[in-house]
């Protein structure tokens, strides 16, 4: 190994103050590396004394002279590059701002009254990015060299690239470098001596990791503190010569796993030491870090997001090495569940506090929340942290968990909102690629910008890195590897996309199976390579369970699937108490999930109560969404039971917000809705039972509606007795209801009423059961109108804003809905029969009405006009779209339509299926049809 040296040390300035400690500082330094670190050392200036190449302590250096030995450092001119190269510097050190501010190393012919310097670093970060030169050391000690180093010209542009680099400076931008009075050399180079001796280790390399953790140690509390940054492996500066090479010890077998199975590598005090592979990607993630507070890491489901953001990237930020006082930040974790409102609110409690503080800690965080990103503005700077690093991991639950639109765009505008007011926050998200499409539904306070702006793209593993990744844990625990096997898992990785997890499970099977130590090719062929062992795995995990825990398995994993729309199927969190039914009681969940999690199948983890007496409240999920995606067993309840897993998933989800909100009587369904859940939970309760929570919610919903009609038997038998009493009834009602109708029948085109009264007038009619037939409300923004059931036939919506309204079970026959926006509106079970919701007066832009993401399940579309409309993301579960008009719909799917009753439907372009299917259903032969 060759490794190269330039030590530099400035007393003499010809219009600057003379130094008498850097000649001192630079001949100590280049002894130390010529003595302990096998350096070549080249000294500038250099005289000679007693035969001996030395610092000259009078002797000046001009920038032409610097320049060019630095040139011959890192851009040599022979042939043959060496491994290692090393620049010190100890002198003047200046900062110039002239508009533009810029760092400069003092050289003996500056003259600044003439706008002279010395060597930019500008200069110096080309000559680093053009270097071949593998390991750059450059060490600083001079007075604001803290600036040299943060400042853009002083930048190394790392971006990834596969070198390792050792920056140390003696002081912050704001701070004198200082000579130590009770020695004869400067501070940063007295603690530099120290920490590259030696004989503090024997036998052992002495690092610019471990040099940095004494020299932070040393320094800390003087008035100089050193300011670094590290970037890839170690690099190992001097050892004791003298001692010889430890003897080596046979491998022993240990009994460490350093593989992780379907789990991700964790930022804890063990996962790190295994995380190999990708150092490139760690190194770019750092560099983002430190010149953004927003990074978005994006890439496939098992492409390895969380071990590179938490064993790589976060682990190296508690380590304080690679970025200056990053030990120092505080570094929240939060994955956002349904509520990503409470998650971030979780974040900022002690988890160590008793449970009473928690409690409160929680209420608090969460009151002040509620006040948007100011509240989290106040949360990050009562922390007391000069920077907060909030990471929040699996981004994409805000959209497949959270079903609260208002919730999500809260939680959005709450943290891009605080990234712009707040300095100290610095925002990590962690977000499955596909899901990327979804940011770009909606405006969500310019998040899909910012994502562009920040994005650091998850790609797959070199085939060098894949290697690295097997081998370097397997050394760690004195384990060999065959050649062959490690060829064999490159060459199935690299055909199977994003299969990171499912290498990592294999390996741990072949760890369990191995023999002298060795992980053979044989048995990994025996176990059906990288996609085989996972199914092979969780089947005999599966087989191996009785009958009863085999069905409880089933209902878990079901459970624990979210179920895709136009996505795939992704992960499901769920508290293990809402995993209980009749049929799967606490004990037998218990003793499944205990087996599973063993298997490392599933996952468990513990969430922090709101409660003071239910402190903590465990959860569950599967280890990996690769075991939702190649377990064929798995994939097959799905697909069977794919609708009735829908219904149960709708139940389940409606009764947990009942109670999150406290099991309030307006959360409690009715109507139709009730009834269907009736009847699900009569002919399903042996296969998809449902949870003791959803069995409540049905059961008080029953209660609620058996009591109102209880009311309205008791006035049924009492009317006969109080006619008058009725009349004077009706009229008080008249005159109470006329003001509603006066708003209503005062909206016309050009004079609309405003949006609330109008709104209000509406869901005041309905509730009385007015019928509102026929009425004009063209062009009206009736957004989020609560309308169920209403009587709206033959009604004009032309152009109306309907969106997030509710019109469950409403009749809108041969109704006007031209270009009506009907956005997420509730249209379950409506009858939208001949209704027109296709604009042809638009001659030039024809349009149709916006149905996405609304609910048309069990509606009845028949001979609709349907044409040019968006049905992107509605659900058409049951619809009847008989001898509808479809052609040129926009943003549909086959498993759209083929959820729906077709019959005689004009279906789009480019379909496959067929437009006579279910016409016997509907009492229709096909032959018959024209």
């Amino acid at each position: 190994m060759s490794r190269d040296a330039l030590v530099v040390g400035i007393n003499s300035y010809a219009n600057l103050s003379n130094l008498s400690a850097p000649s001192e500082d630079a001949e100590a330094i280049a002894q130390r590396l010529e003595q302990d670190g096998d350096f070549q050392v080249k000294r500038l200036p250099e005289t000679v004394k007693d035969g001996k190449l030395q610092v000259g302590k009078q002797t000046q250096v001009t920038l032409r002279e610097l320049q060019e030995a630095l040139k011959q450092l890192f851009k040599p001119d022979s042939k043959q590059i060496p491994d290692s190269a090393l620049f010190y510097f100890s002198g003047h050190g200046l900062r110039v701002d002239l508009g533009v501010q810029e760092g400069f190393l003092a050289t003996s012919d500056i003259n600044p009254e003439f706008n002279f310097f010395g060597l930019p670093l500008r200069w110096l970060r080309q000559i680093l990015d053009e270097s071949p030169i593998r390991q750059q050391i450059v060490w600083l000690d001079c007075c604001h060299s803290g600036s040299l180093v943060n400042v853009a010209e002083a930048d190394p542009g790392e971006r990834g690239q596969a070198r390792d680099r050792c920056f140390i400076a003696a002081s912050r931008d704001f701070e004198t470098a200082w000579q130590d009075t009770n020695s004869t050399y400067s501070v940063l180079t007295k603690e530099l001596l120290a920490g590259l001796d030696p004989t503090r280790h024997p036998n052992r390399w002495v690092t610019n990791y471990s040099l940095v953790d004494f020299l932070n140690q040393g320094l800390q509390g003087a008035t100089q503190r050193p300011v670094f940054t590290n970037f890839g492996e170690p690099i190992n500066l001097t050892r004791s010569w003298r001692e010889t090479e430890a003897i080596a010890t046979a491998p022993s077998e240990s009994d460490i796993c350093p593989y992780k199975g379907l789990r991700y590598f964790d930022c804890n005090e063990e996962d790190p030491k295994y995380f190999h592979g990708r150092r490139a990607l760690t190194d770019q993630l750092l560099d983002h870090v430190r010149q953004s507070n927003f990074v978005a890491i994006v890439g496939a489901s098992g492409s390895g997001k969380s071990s590179v953001l938490r064993a790589g990237l976060l682990h190296q930020l508690k380590q304080g090495r690679r970025l200056s006082s990053s030990d120092q930040w505080k570094i929240c974790i939060i994955l956002p569940g349904e509520h990503p409102l409470q998650a971030l609110a979780q974040a900022f409690v002690d988890p160590e506090a008793s449970t009473l503080d928690r409690a409160e800690q929680l209420g608090k965080a969460e009151g002040l929340l509620k006040a948007g990103a100011d509240g989290l503005r106040r949360l990050i700077q009562v922390s007391g942290a000069s920077r907060v690093v909030l990471v929040v991991d699996q981004f994409e639950e805000v959209f497949t968990l959270c079903h609260d639109s208002a919730e999500r765009q809260q939680f959005f505008q709450c943290l891009l909102r605080a990234l712009e007011i707040t300095p100290q926050l610095c925002l990590i998200v962690a977000m499955r690629a596909d899901f990327f499409g979804k940011c770009l539904e909606q405006e969500y306070s310019g998040l899909a910008q910012r994502i562009q702006q920040n994005l650091v793209s998850v790609t797959p593993m070199s085939a060098a890195e894949l290697e690295t990744a097997i081998l370097e844990p397997a050394r760690l625990v004195d384990l060999t590897v065959e050649p062959e096997l490690v060829s064999q898992i490159i060459q199935d990785v690299a055909n199977e996309p994003a299969s990171l997890p499912l290498m990592q499970y294999a390996l741990t099977e072949l760890w369990k199976q191995r023999l002298d130590n060795q992980l053979k090719l044989s048995p990994y062929i025996q176990l059906g390579g990288v996609s085989g062992t996972l199914q092979k795995r969780a089947t005999a995990v599966y087989e191996q369970l009785s009958p009863d825990q085999q069905q409880t398995a089933k209902h878990i994993f079901l459970a624990l699937t979210q179920l895709g729309d136009e996505t795939a199927d992704t992960r499901r969190r769920v508290l293990k108490q809402n995993l209980v039914t009749a049929q799967h009681p606490t004990e037998q969940i218990d003793a499944v999930v205990k087996r599973l999690a063993d298997e490392n199948l599933i996952v468990t983890s513990e969430l922090v109560g709101k409660s003071t007496d239910q402190a903590r409240l465990a959860v569950v999920d599967v280890a990996h969404e690769a075991l939702i995606r190649h377990w064929p067993l798995l994939r097959q309840w799905l697909e069977v039971d794919r609708d009735y897993l829908r219904q149960k998933q709708r139940i389940e989800t409606a009764a947990e917000e009942w109670q999150l909100r406290d099991n309030p009587n307006d959360y409690l369904w009715q109507g139709k809705l009730l009834s269907k859940a009736e009847a699900f939970q009569q002919k399903q309760a042996a296969t998809f039972s449902l949870s003791t929570t959803a069995e409540r919610f049905i059961q008080q919903s029953l209660h609620q509606r058996r009591n109102n009609r209880l009311k309205l038997v008791v006035l049924g038998l009492i009317a006969p007795l109080s006619l008058t009493i009725y009349v004077g009834f009706r009229l008080a009602e008249y005159f109470r209801l006329r003001p509603h109708w006066e708003t209503v029948n005062s909206h016309t085109e050009d004079n609309p009423a405003s949006g609330p009264a109008l709104v209000r007038a509406l869901e005041a009619l309905n509730q009385s059961r007015q019928s509102l037939e026929g009425i004009y409300l063209s062009t009206a923004n009736l957004s989020g109108a609560n309308l169920g059931g209403a009587d709206l036939a033959e009604s004009d919506f032309s152009s109306a804003d309907l969106s997030e309204s509710d019109l469950f079970d409403a009749d809108l026959r041969n109704a006007n809905l031209r270009s009506a926006n009907l956005f997420e509106a509730d249209l379950s079970d409506a009858n939208l029969s001949d209704a027109n919701l296709f604009d042809d007066f638009r001659d030039d832009d024809p349009s149709g009405a916006n149905l996405a993401e609304s609910d048309l399940s069990g509606a009845d579309l028949s001979e609709a006009d349907l044409r040019n409309a968006n049905l992107s993301g509605a659900d058409l579960n049951g619809a009847n779209l008989s001898e509808s008009d479809l052609s040129d719909t926009i943003s549909w799917t086959e498993e759209q339509l083929r959820a729906a009753k077709l019959c005689q439907t004009l279906l789009p372009a480019g379909t496959n299926l067929d437009p006579n299917r279910d016409c016997k259903e509907l009492g229709t032969e096909p032959e018959t049809l024209k």
